[in-house]
């Protein structure tokens, strides 16, 4: 056995609680504000407690399950859903493939990274992107498990608590609170963007969901994303050739 399999347990678990306590950071707690704004849509939408807490775990990203709420809404059938749930939490891909490089160790099992694969949200990834630096790596999957889990879990309970307490406020207020989540995302990611690329992607695809939506719109977002990508890309390219 590889001696990085076995971690001295005092500095496990201070790393977990160190993870932990970022429930109490500002992206987290928008995040749990967020999720009263879903349980009170949950509740209009005519699902139970229980089916909305499930939603919450297991999915775990919020986009995807206003989506669901949607498709549950509208009617739509399963096989429609499933595409459209799939196809919205395609975005979580490049940052499990960013983040979990960052976690690996010397000796870290695979089945480890699979499990915390599950945690990797948004919220998640900016505040593992932040704090990676500080923690050493061999001690970076159970600084995140004690991050992600705690997170996941805390969203979950809040939801099915609120749940009844949600439908005493009118649906304006329950989708204002849901709206702080693209909110935060927009201002989290362009804070945590390295570099002029980044930064730009996220101007030009706000500025071209407009003629998106008005070429094709229901495929409007995937549109501006491709678009916005592609121009940053090139626009990033050519700044840093002048910079050289």
């Amino acid at each position: 056995m590889n001696g990085s399999d076995v971690l001295p347990v005092d500095e496990t678990r201070f790393w977990v609680r160190k993870g932990m306590g970022q429930i109490l950071s500002a992206p987290a707690l928008i995040l749990v504000t967020a999720h009263l704004g879903f349980a009170g849509l949950a509740r209009d939408a005519g699902i139970s407690w229980f089916e909305a807490s499930f939603m919450v775990f297991t999915i775990w990203a919020l986009p995807a399950n206003l989506i669901l709420l949607g498709a549950i809404t509208a009617g739509l059938s399963l096989a429609a859903t499933a595409v459209a749930i799939g196809l919205s939490s395609l975005r979580l891909m490049p940052m499990v493939i960013a983040l979990v490089p960052e976690m690996r160790a010397e000796g870290t099992r695979k089945r480890t990274l699979l499990v915390l694969s599950h945690f990797v949200a948004v919220t998640a990834w900016v505040v593992a992107r932040e704090r990676f630096p500080t923690v050493p790596r061999r001690y970076r999957t159970a600084y995140f498990a004690g991050f992600g889990v705690t997170l996941t879990v805390v969203n979950t309970l809040v939801v099915a608590f609120a749940f009844n307490l949600m439908g005493q406020l009118p649906a304006l207020v329950t989708g204002a609170l849901a709206f702080l989540t693209p909110v935060y995302f927009l201002t989290s990611l362009y804070g945590s963007a390295g570099d002029l690329t980044g930064r730009l992607a996220l101007f030009l695809g706000m500025a071209a969901i407009v003629p998106a939506n008005w070429l094709a719109p229901d495929f409007d977002i995937l549109i501006a994303g491709i678009a916005a990508g592609l121009a940053s890309l090139l626009v990033g390219r050519l700044a840093e050739g002048r910079r050289a």
